[in-house]
């Protein structure tokens, strides 16, 4: 107490003003030590998950913190939450869709995959749950499609039951047994997405990996990815009338990694055709990594035009669907989806094929080689060396679901290009593309050849096709005699 009069004495000493001063900044900080913290989210609203424009109204005084929270520019996250109506903030404030159904059209549409065989196949550990698109990748997108207990995650809270045994995948009313047509939707759904995420470095598989595989446990953990459950329950379908739900960014989340998963897409929202649940599950899984929906001024999900939709659309009705970055009529995200996965997760896939007539693969006649268009601005060469004849010269795109539209230069010894190959794409109906694949028939002289594969778009971006921004995926190479 001595010390303490003694230094006040002091401060007295040089002025009643500076004194003064310092009492004002006391009384105002024992003030602030006094006033209430702020209200936790939950409080905030009310404890329960809340669409997109009512939680706005609950949590706009606190938006900046939200937006730091969901890894997402403030400006942006009002946008959603004003626009989006299937836009959802959980009780933590975390953002989260829930997908319209698919139309009874849109249904139609792609349920033509084969239906009900009775012959039973392989168990579940058969040949279409060994599907791997990058084996040995350290990040991972799992095709569950035969079963899953969920507890202990979002999706348990709310009412919601604290675990959920989901079941198998099924069309045919034997859950004991997978039948050659389901097993079939399974491989068809995996190449399907495997091509969508074919320019990125991650393993899409319908084999069951690792828990540790799936989960990330912190920072230093760079072994991770995500779950889609491919889910015929109703559990939490009959509450939301949707399609699919799935939380945005939380793919490469280094804390709650597991809280925040699975996506889930219902297939009694989108139907048990191979297509629609092809589209929602690549759609939900680019959710958890940190897109948001392709709309309009008047539509939350663009439908496309032509044969081509982007993928953070609705592609249910259009052969090409693509990552996207708003390049049609009225869009209202200009996001770059390739960017954005990336800023969450995914890198792009190294490059595997030399550009040039110095670096070019070498072909065999007869002999497929595979490769995969992942950087808009790749070139991929091969070369051959032949004698004299006819030749066929082929690119062919994926088989299902191809995203990448090829053009195909023949060019001879000296570099020179002596024939081209581009066709207009198309669609012969919603699941099946045309003329993204390229060929070339040819007499030549006995000599070096070399094939020059590029991306290319069709039409007008705007509204009649697509640019080469997401033109890319896989494709096989071959050199046919006659």
């Amino acid at each position: 107490m001595h010390k303490r009069f003694r230094r006040t004495g002091a401060l007295v000493g040089t002025g009643a003003v500076l004194f003064g001063a310092l009492a004002v900044a006391a009384g105002n900080q024992a003030g602030a030590q006094q006033s209430p913290s702020p209200a936790p989210v939950d409080t905030l609203l009310g404890g329960q998950s809340l669409q997109g424009k009512a939680a706005l109204g609950k949590v706009q005084p606190r938006l900046a913190e939200l937006a730091e929270r969901n890894g997402i520019a403030e400006q942006k996250l009002q946008q959603i939450l004003a626009t989006d109506k299937t836009s959802w903030l959980d009780k933590t404030g975390k953002l989260f869709y829930a997908e319209p159904v698919a139309t009874a059209k849109e249904r139609a549409a792609t349920a033509k995959s084969p239906k009900w065989a009775t012959r039973a196949r392989a168990a579940a550990d058969g040949p279409a749950f060994q599907l791997h698109s990058k084996a040995g990748s350290n990040r991972v997108i799992y095709l569950d499609f035969d079963g899953h207990t969920i507890s202990g995650t979002a999706w348990n809270t709310g009412g919601k039951p604290a675990t959920v045994n989901v079941t198998a995948y099924d069309t045919d009313g034997n859950t004991g047994n997978w039948s050659t047509a389901e097993q079939n939707v399974v491989r068809e759904v995996w190449a399907r997405i495997a091509e969508d995420y074919a320019p990125f470095d991650v393993d899409v598989t319908t084999q069951a990996p690792a828990e540790s595989a799936i989960t990330r446990s912190g920072s230093s953990d760079q072994q991770y990815g995500t779950r889609v459950v491919i889910d015929p329950t109703t559990w939490y379908q009959s509450g939301c009338g949707c399609g699919g739900v799935a939380y945005v960014g939380v793919y490469d989340s280094t804390s709650q990694h597991s809280y925040y998963q699975p996506a889930l897409v219902f297939t009694k929202g989108v139907g048990t055709g191979a297509k629609n649940i092809a589209e929602a599950a690549s759609h939900e899984a680019g959710h958890n990594l940190g897109l948001s929906h392709d709309g309009t001024g008047s539509v939350g999900y663009y439908s496309g035009h032509g044969a081509w939709a982007p993928i953070m659309g609705v592609g249910y009705s259009k052969a090409i669907s693509q990552w996207s970055k708003g390049e049609y009529s009225g869009a209202n995200n200009k996001e770059d989806d390739f960017t954005v996965i990336g800023q969450n997760g995914l890198a792009l896939r190294a490059d595997d094929h030399g550009n040039g007539t110095g670096d070019a693969t070498a072909l065999t006649v007869g002999t497929a080689v595979n490769g995969v268009y992942a950087s808009d601005s790749d070139v991929d060469t091969f070369r051959v060396d032949l004698s004299a004849g006819t030749f066929t010269f082929a690119a062919n795109s994926a088989a299902s679901g191809a995203d990448l539209d090829i053009k195909l230069q023949l060019l001879n010894s000296s570099g020179a290009v002596v024939a081209t190959a581009d066709p207009a794409s198309g669609q012969t109906n919603s699941a099946t593309p045309t003329g993204l694949s390229a060929s070339i028939n040819r007499q030549v002289t006995a000599g070096r050849y070399y094939l020059r594969v590029e991306n290319v778009g069709y039409g007008n971006p705007l509204n009649t096709g697509y640019s080469t921004y997401g033109s890319r995926g896989g494709y096989s190479v071959r050199v046919t005699a006659g």
